[in-house]
């Protein structure tokens, strides 16, 4: 089957150049391909993840992704999507978030001779000589061109930098130079990224009079058009350090039952019957298929024993289970507890709610107990049970278990 099909059977394309090329060159070639993913933060979040399971999918139909770690052009910064500039990393802060991020790419792709490359930008941009760079590309790109793209028309208002100017020239010769250096003939990225993205196919086809395109994927959003991957806590990142693996679990057993089949297509490798199957059940049944994807999603991400410890976990919660041995947990020595055991400096600590603000509005609502206990006092001090332990609750579906040592 054409990995075209397979992406567009499945949800994946949103926008491409000359579709009818594209498809007959992934039919008869084994298309090398890139995605560019900025280290911005020392962890891929869900944002990332219909991008690279694209990349997954176009590997397994035989092509040769290249990822493409953005260490020189985060020195920049894309405007793309932004109302001001984005704080500047350190060369030393960008080396160490690039390499974590290449670690979790190895998740899902099988890199090596012949494989998946990963490459990091920051190699060939760090050392251009900007005059010769302005000379052989810059000379290809209309100013008046560029202020029509959205990434930029959203910035004009309220200023946009010449460094920012110059990211869509930088993403643009990295296809260039990708291409000339490692045959890569198609560059792919989220639907936010077309502009950056069309300036590096035409490049290429204006320079080297060779073929070049471009496809993007539709941002993940769910059946009212929000960006999903959002929580109270912040961002749904895809390193269990910044989120666990049972918050991970439980954001997807608890997505809406529109959105369900679409998830299913986008975020797991289930065989599209299963997934239609599973979309079309109704009504209380629709659960079983939220639990196949929140399973499905967290062992891709996790590992099937931290997924299945998540199960374990949301079962005993909400099921018939009394082992509560996997549910989050964190652990506080004596002295800590002693002086910080108010209700929402103990939320704070724990990671459940980001600032002690949104800790007072939870418990003013109601939102919040401790045990079987429900606040209503914001200032409660927790007693310490006799086990030296309790749980946090916050609303019907977040749970985490303090631990005194």
């Amino acid at each position: 089957m054409n990995a075209f099909d397979v992406l567009k059977e499945r949800g994946f394309i949103k926008q491409t150049t000359f579709e009818d090329e594209l498809y007959e060159m992934l039919e008869n070639e084994k298309v090398t391909f890139y995605v560019g993913f900025d280290p911005t933060a020392d962890s891929l979040h869900i944002g990332h993840y219909i991008p690279v399971m694209a990349m997954a999918h176009m590997q397994r139909a035989g092509h040769k992704p290249i990822a493409l770690v953005g260490g020189g052009t985060v020195m920049v910064g894309d405007p793309t999507g932004k109302t001001d500039m984005r704080k500047m990393l350190t060369k030393e802060e960008i080396a160490q978030n690039a390499e974590k991020i290449k670690k979790q790419l190895s998740n899902f792709m099988e890199f090596g001779e012949g494989k998946a490359k990963l490459l990091n930008n920051a190699d060939w941009l760090l050392n251009l000589n900007y005059i010769d760079f302005l000379r052989d590309v810059g000379v290809h790109f209309s100013v008046n061109r560029m202020l029509t793209a959205e990434c930029y028309k959203a910035r004009l208002e309220k200023g946009l930098s010449f460094l920012e100017f110059n990211y869509m020239l930088m993403q643009g010769y990295d296809f260039l130079y990708l291409n000339q250096n490692h045959g890569c003939k198609l560059q792919m990225g989220g639907d936010d990224q077309w502009s950056n993205i069309l300036a590096g196919a035409d490049l290429i086809r204006r320079k080297e009079k060779t073929p070049a395109f471009a496809c993007t994927f539709p941002l993940l959003l769910n059946s009212q058009g929000k960006k999903m991957g959002k929580t109270e806590a912040g961002a749904l990142w895809l390193s269990s350090e910044k989120t666990s693996p049972y918050d991970f679990y439980q954001y997807w057993r608890n997505v809406d039952d529109a959105d369900v089949e679409k998830c299913l297509a986008m975020l797991t490798f289930l065989p599209m019957d299963e997934v239609h199957r599973l979309g079309a059940l109704q009504d209380a049944q629709i659960n079983e298929a939220k639990k196949v994807l929140a399973f499905e999603v967290t062992k891709l991400i996790h590992g099937e024993e931290e997924a299945t410890k998540a199960q374990s976990a949301a079962e005993a919660l909400f099921g018939k289970s009394s082992d509560m041995s996997d549910i989050p947990t964190t652990e506080i020595s004596q002295t800590e507890f002693d002086e910080k055991n108010r209700i929402t400096d103990l939320m704070l600590i724990c990671g459940i709610i980001p600032s002690l603000g949104e800790g007072r509005r939870l418990v003013k609502q109601g939102g919040v107990r401790v045990d079987d206990e429900k606040i209503s006092d914001m200032n409660y001090e927790v007693s310490l049970p006799k086990s030296n332990e309790f749980v946090i609750r916050k609303g019907k579906k977040v749970f985490h278990r303090v631990r005194v040592i």
